[in-house]
């Protein structure tokens, strides 16, 4: 398995089990209808632990833009493999999504809010403040990869079992920080559902939010940067 294989297939799985639960708990006629915040974050948790325990050991498990972006920052990932890696991540976000609207698609029909079927797909805010939201997303990913590279460290690490410790950061993440805009701190993660929601047939989809779409690509990866910057000056 290649690293862009690696990291396409993760980040499809991640979108998966993570837009899965999303669909679950707001669609209307499911098993899971109404689960709430709690049964969304374990669900995005669980996501995160499968995904990264499946590509760590090829690709590092970035599944995200921002973190690779964040590591070609501070040197301690390749520029020249940037764009193969964002590519990988965007495919795969895009296919998770495709996956779940085929798992899901009679629930889409008997979904009548516009916004509920966006809502599975990508990231909205609470309260529309593209400021506040933009420090939102740029706080969640700030704390996350700030706390996965202390995680990661050589001497803290837990081999391919490092996928555990991350995926309750994300838990703890968007059970702390998720109210306002849903936690994104992943470009692809937002971006490639968002542009699949725009080319699949869903029923009554309405629109696809793409005036709200840079605050969850830029927040994140200015968070990581940022917050890759501080480690390697205090590590």
């Amino acid at each position: 398995m290649t690293p862009f294989i690696a990291e396409f297939m993760g980040t499809a799985i991640l979108i998966i089990l993570g837009d899965g639960v999303v669909a679950n708990v707001i669609l209307h006629k499911t098993k899971g209808n109404n689960g709430g915040l709690i049964s969304i974050t374990f669900g995005w948790a669980i996501g995160v632990f499968v995904a990264v325990y499946a590509a760590a050991s090829v690709s590092g498990a970035h599944l995200n833009p921002a973190v690779t972006i964040a590591l070609a920052a501070i040197g301690k990932f390749d520029w020249a493999l940037v764009p193969t890696y964002i590519a990988a991540q965007m495919l795969g976000a895009m296919l998770g999504a495709l996956v779940v609207w085929l798992a899901y698609r009679q629930h889409f029909n008997a979904t009548e809010d516009a916004a509920t079927k966006l809502g599975v797909f990508c990231t909205s805010p609470s309260i529309s403040s593209p400021a506040d939201n933009v420090l939102s997303e740029f706080i969640g990913t700030f704390v996350f990869i700030l706390s996965v590279l202390f995680i990661t460290k050589s001497q803290n690490s837990l081999g391919s079992l490092d996928a555990l410790p991350v995926s309750l950061l994300v838990l703890g993440i968007g059970l702390s920080l998720g109210g306002p805009t849903g936690y994104a701190i992943n470009p692809a993660r937002d971006l490639g559902p968002r542009i699949m929601h725009a080319l699949l047939p869903i029923k009554n989809k309405g629109g696809s939010g793409w005036s709200y779409s840079w605050v969850p690509v830029l927040g994140p990866i200015a968070g990581a940067v940022l917050a890759a910057l501080l480690y390697q000056w205090i590590v």
